[in-house]
């Protein structure tokens, strides 16, 4: 495995860890419930698309399969008021 795959495969590990911790300690109010459980599920599917992707059968699927990973990672960033990038948005908190 090259180095960057592996980089990707740890970041995105890390990444939904650090989702579970978050949901972890949101409020047990209904609204915050409904949000962290989606920002789970988007949150914690990125990694497990990527490594379906790292397994496709050619680059077609590979491509595909990534572009999963990043309609997870925008909707998570929508729900978390973040860019992509990790900034806040204007007008979001």
């Amino acid at each position: 495995m090259q180095n960057e795959e592996k980089d990707l495969r740890d970041r995105t590990k890390h990444f939904a860890l650090r989702i579970v911790e978050m949901f972890s300690v949101i409020p047990k109010t209904t609204e915050a419930q409904v949000l962290g459980n989606q920002v789970l599920r988007s949150g914690t599917s990125v990694g497990a698309n990527y490594r379906e992707a790292y397994r496709g059968r050619s680059k077609a699927e590979f491509i595909a399969k990534c572009g999963d990973s990043l309609r997870e990672l925008e909707e998570w960033s929508v729900l978390g008021g973040r860019d992509i990038d990790g900034k806040t948005r204007a007008g979001s908190g």
